[in-house]
C-alpha cells in the first residue's frame, strides 16, 4: 500500500508541476488553471460550468471567482455566454483561442499519456479507468458530505 501511495503522490506532483508551468507561461495563477480544467470538463461533459458551480468546485469566495474569471477572459482562455432562456445565468466555456494554447502546451503530456496507454490492453484500461473513477469519487466524498 505504501508503494501505491508513493506512486499516486508522484503522479499528482507531476500534474501539479505541469499545471504550474502552464500557469507561469500564461501569466495565470494556479487556481486559474484549476478553473480552466473545471470549465473544460464541463464543456466535454455537455454541462457548461457556471460561476456559482465553479465557486463551489474551487471552494472560493464569489469575489475570488470573479477575479479569476476576469483574468481568464482577458487572457482569451474563456468566454462567458448568457443562458438563452434565462439571461441571469452565465455559462462558462473554454474559448477556441484558449483551447489552441492549451493543446499546444499540453501536447507532450498527451503524447506521453498515449504512449503509456498503448502498453495496456483494452480490458486493463477499463480496469484502470474504473479505479480512477472510484478513487475520484472516494476523494470527493468528504468534500460532498460537509
Amino acid at each position: 500500500m505504501a508503494t501505491f501511495a508513493v506512486l499516486l503522490r508522484r503522479l499528482n506532483g507531476e500534474f501539479n508541476r505541469i499545471a504550474q508551468e502552464f500557469a507561469q507561461a500564461q501569466g495565470l495563477h494556479h487556481t486559474d488553471v484549476r478553473a480552466l480544467v473545471a470549465i473544460l470538463d464541463g464543456d466535454e461533459q455537455g454541462r457548461a460550468m457556471t460561476p456559482g458551480r465553479l465557486r463551489e468546485h474551487l471552494n472560493l469566495t464569489s469575489g475570488a471567482v470573479s477575479a479569476c474569471l476576469n483574468r481568464l477572459e482577458r487572457g482569451g482562455h474563456i468566454r462567458r455566454v448568457p443562458d438563452s432562456a434565462d439571461g441571469r445565468i452565465v455559462h462558462l466555456h473554454y474559448a477556441p483561442a484558449g483551447r489552441d494554447v492549451a493543446r499546444a502546451y499540453f501536447r507532450p503530456l498527451a503524447r506521453g499519456t498515449d504512449a503509456a496507454r498503448q502498453r495496456f490492453t483494452e480490458r486493463e484500461l477499463r480496469t484502470v479507468a474504473r479505479f480512477l473513477n472510484l478513487l475520484g469519487d472516494e476523494l470527493a466524498a468528504p468534500r460532498d458530505s460537509r
